[in-house]
């Protein structure tokens, strides 16, 4: 009969262990197993396709059950954490052969998706950021650590704006939230990034924190770099040796993008896949190590403003297109190196073996070789990274002393140390390998005494050591010639003294040996842990002459130039420009150049002409050649002049945001408030029909107002692009403002876009003729032209349209309502009160649903 589950000592522990960490999977580790149990295991087994079982299962309550081997963990923790969730690893923390009673466990590591340090569970170059928030008097502090490689990084920032741009920036996988902040910043963060947000209220203060928050300035930069210290200790409970010194930065110390515009350029993930192929990281990645990749996107996401700077990397850049087999040999280089930062981190983290430091051993004896190629073709534009470029020459000479080329993956089952680097391991193993010497010599002369040919010397881990003779052959030994240790079906098995001397001796030397190799392979890992700081160093200037080669090398493959930028110039001049991305898609032949002139008196350049035509990707590659050429990259074009852009702001294609409840034409206007407010003088604005997602007079209206303010208060260079030719006459009132159309060519009613820009106004639009090229009925563009041609005469009404075998109708253009009945102008008097700026897009459906219910 089934009968109620009482809690055993052990499922007692289970639940005090699980009440601590209520928000992830608990992996409790029983024998050889993690097991999960209650709500754990009915999701674990659904989300891991695992088996569901129960204990107890005769009681009333039996309770929910799966497990996974131990050795196997890894690749279902991964799978995890892609998801979203987080791991609590519980394990056995006392020896279960010297314990009595319950044997003690606690949570060793608390995994998460800010907190991976697998490679299994890491994008090779990608970053994976961990960011803490706290707010205080309006000002926001940020920091945000990347676990796996140690870097750190804190600011100051003054609105929520900017927290959400740098969250999104960063592409965060965990927000740390203190109790500060605000019920609408957490929800508004929550609805916008699609990720896992964690609390930490308080902040420890211990000296490891002091040292790593020593040169920050702010007291908000100090108390928020604390908080999230404070999680990775809470989590890990370990040392946290391998994180650098915390450094402030200030996002307006470099190019500003807020979160729509690089969404709108594409720089690191496209709009239609959500992936990096098609987007400029994907054209420029020709990084050869796994941190020159994750670099590059670094320097995507934060372009220089410094003149100084920006001209260091151009040099470099051109130094290495000069010298093109140099730059082969560096580039076949720089493929032998590992992941070098992450290997550091890794062995500060204790979680490092014998293989990732033999891989460490490679990485580091390719550096006296990039170093070699690097000042061959120094000219003094290398000279601060060649400072930095140390080989670690005494950290390969231990790991070859010390480690196997060949060692295993597990550090504490031996052959993991290499003959000849410590005396003791040495006679442990030449006791071993003599003594398995003596026992083959043992077997062949107790043979040749006994005449038994089938005897045997053998081994099994319960009995040790014997001689085994068969039962056939007992009558050919002599009596009490051995002694008697084990009796099998067929055969006896015996022991001599000598021969349990020779056990004990090789048993030990065995057991020691192992445990002495485990010893002296954590020694090794600690000697290479007190290089960590020159290690990292190391590998963030290997990752910038990565980044450089690449840049040479897709300059070179797609014959981009050297750009000319001045901060204090307000002319910019490309000359047969190019998208870089559309080039590389469609092939240099194929690509049609345009030129972009904006002297310094030139404020906006106004472009008019059909949709499909090459306004938007004209718009584009301005913008992505700036962004390039403010990375210290050559640009495509036959010629670039360029000022310094301090930020950049678009508003292109059409967008919404239905969770946060705002519609395309609301994401719209948001954008352009973005731009409106923040833009300077020295900053880029891209605006791609601005105001078509309202009626025509507002949409006009709110176009033309935009323009004269950018032109009177903003000054920021700007392309604005729209469908409303009637803009155009504005050049006539505004000094700054140039117009400017892509060509066309109409023969026989066909018309062909030239995907050409030219100086003034489009004379007319081609809106039906697009429409053709999509395919819609030649009927209902016939009809399409007839209007268009009545109202461009201001012929009114229209009249007798006929498809077909249709019936005629008389109607009168925009007389929509004939008789209008009580309840037909109730529903325009609701629609007339309607503010559909401050309704959600389901809001307005549910609207238009009650009111089409009424007439």
């Amino acid at each position: 009969m089934p009968q109620k589950t009482k809690n055993t000592p052990m499922m007692e522990q289970y639940l005090a262990i699980k009440d601590q960490y209520q928000d992830a999977f608990l992996f409790y580790r029983l024998g050889d197993f993690y097991e999960m149990f209650y709500e754990d295991a009915v999701n674990a087994s659904q989300l891991l396709e695992l088996t569901l079982t129960s204990r107890n299962r005769n009681a009333d309550d039996p309770i929910p059950m799966c497990g996974i081997p131990h050795h196997a963990a890894q690749g279902y923790i991964d799978t995890l954490i892609e998801k979203g969730y987080k791991v609590a690893i519980c394990e056995q923390v006392e020896d279960p052969k010297t314990t009595k009673g319950m044997v003690k466990r606690e949570v060793v590591q608390l995994i998460t998706p800010g907190t991976v340090m697998t490679s299994k569970g890491l994008d090779a170059k990608d970053n994976n950021y961990l960011t803490a928030i706290v707010e205080e008097n309006g000002s926001f502090g940020l920091a945000y650590v990347d676990l796996s490689t140690g870097e750190l990084k804190t600011a100051v920032l003054s609105d929520e704006d900017g927290v959400i741009n740098e969250a999104s920036a960063l592409q965060t996988k965990e927000i740390v939230l203190g109790s500060t902040l605000s019920e609408t910043l957490q929800q508004t963060l929550k609805s916008r990034l699609n990720i896992i947000f964690s609390e930490q209220n308080q902040a420890e203060e211990n000296a490891e924190f002091s040292f790593l928050t020593s040169e920050l300035t702010h007291p908000l930069e100090v108390e928020v770099t604390g908080k999230l210290l404070t999680y990775l200790t809470v989590t890990q409970k370990r040392g946290l040796a391998h994180i650098q010194k915390a450094v402030e930065y200030q996002p307006d110390h470099f190019l500003k993008m807020d979160h729509y515009s690089k969404f709108n350029l594409e720089l690191t993930q496209s709009i239609r896949t959500g992936l990096k192929k098609g987007t400029l990281l994907w054209l420029l990645d020709e990084t050869k190590t796994a941190m020159g990749g994750r670099l590059l996107k670094q320097w995507l996401d934060r372009p220089l403003i410094q003149e100084k700077q920006i001209q260091s990397r151009q040099e470099m850049v051109q130094s290495l297109l000069n010298a093109y087999f140099e730059r082969v040999d560096l580039q076949a280089t720089l493929t032998k190196v590992y992941d070098l930062e992450r290997l550091a981190g890794r062995v500060a983290f204790g979680n490092v073996n014998g293989r990732d430091l033999i891989q460490l051993k490679t990485s580091l004896e390719q550096v006296p070789l990039v170093r070699e190629l690097i000042v061959g073709i120094n000219q003094g534009e290398w000279n601060d990274l060649l400072l930095d470029l140390n080989p670690a020459e005494d950290v390969v000479e231990l790991i070859n002393q010390a480690i196997n080329e060949e060692a295993p993956l597990a550090i504490t089952e031996g052959n993991i140390i290499k003959d000849n680097y410590n005396e003791k391991l040495d006679e442990y193993r030449n006791a071993m390998r003599n003594g398995k010497q003596w026992l083959a010599e043992l077997e062949a002369k107790e043979r040749q005494e006994t005449g038994i040919k089938t005897l045997k010397v053998g081994f099994n881990r319960v009995f040790g050591y014997y001689i085994e003779v068969t039962k056939s052959n007992l009558a050919n030994l002599a009596e009490g010639k051995y002694e008697r240790k084990q009796t099998l079906a067929n055969a006896e098995r015996f022991i001599t003294p000598e021969l349990k001397e020779m056990e004990t001796l090789i048993l030990e030397a065995e057991e020691k040996s192992v445990d002495l190799e485990y010893q002296l392979f954590l020694e090794v890992r600690e000697q290479v842990k007190a290089n960590i700081e020159r290690l990292q160093k190391l590998a963030k200037t290997i990752s910038a002459v990565d980044v450089l080669q690449a840049f040479a090398t897709v300059s070179e493959r797609y014959q981009y130039v050297r750009p000319t930028l001045k901060s204090n110039s307000k002319e910019l001049h490309i000359v047969e420009g190019r998208h870089p991305v559309v080039e590389k898609v469609l092939g240099h032949q194929e690509y049609i150049p345009n030129s972009v002139h904006m002297s310094k008196e030139d404020i906006i350049l106004l472009i008019t002409g059909p949709n499909m035509s090459g306004k938007s990707t004209y718009m584009r590659q301005l913008a992505l050649t700036v962004v390039m050429a403010q990375i210290g990259c050559f640009v495509p074009a036959e010629s670039a002049e360029l000022p310094i852009f301090d930020q950049i702001f678009t508003r292109i294609g059409a967008s919404d945001d239905l969770i946060a409840g705002q519609s395309t034409f609301m994401v719209e206007m948001m954008e352009a408030n973005q731009a409106l407010r923040h833009a300077t003088p020295n900053s880029l604005i891209l605006f791609d029909e601005l105001g078509r997602g309202t009626a025509t007079y507002d949409g006009m209206a709110l176009a033309q107002a935009i323009i004269e303010y950018i032109h009177r208060e903003v000054k920021a260079k700007t392309l604005f692009s729209t469908h409303y030719h009637e803009l155009t006459v504005l050049d006539e009132n505004l000094s700054g403002l140039k117009n400017i159309h892509v060509g066309a060519v109409e023969k026989n009613g066909e018309v062909v876009f030239l995907h050409k820009m030219m100086e003034g106004p489009a004379d007319k639009s081609y809106g039906i003729h697009v429409a053709k090229i999509a395919g819609l009925p030649s009927v209902l563009l016939e009809r399409a032209a007839t209007i268009l041609s009545a109202l461009e005469s201001e012929e009114q009404p229209l009249k007798q349209v006929e498809y077909k075998d249709e019936i005629k109708e008389d109607t009168e253009q925009l007389s929509l309502f004939k008789e209008v009945s009580t309840d037909e102008l109730g529903v325009i008097d609701t629609l007339k009160k309607i503010n559909l700026l401050e309704m959600t897009p389901m809001d307005a459906l549910n609207k238009l649903h009650e009111l089409q219910k009424r007439i």
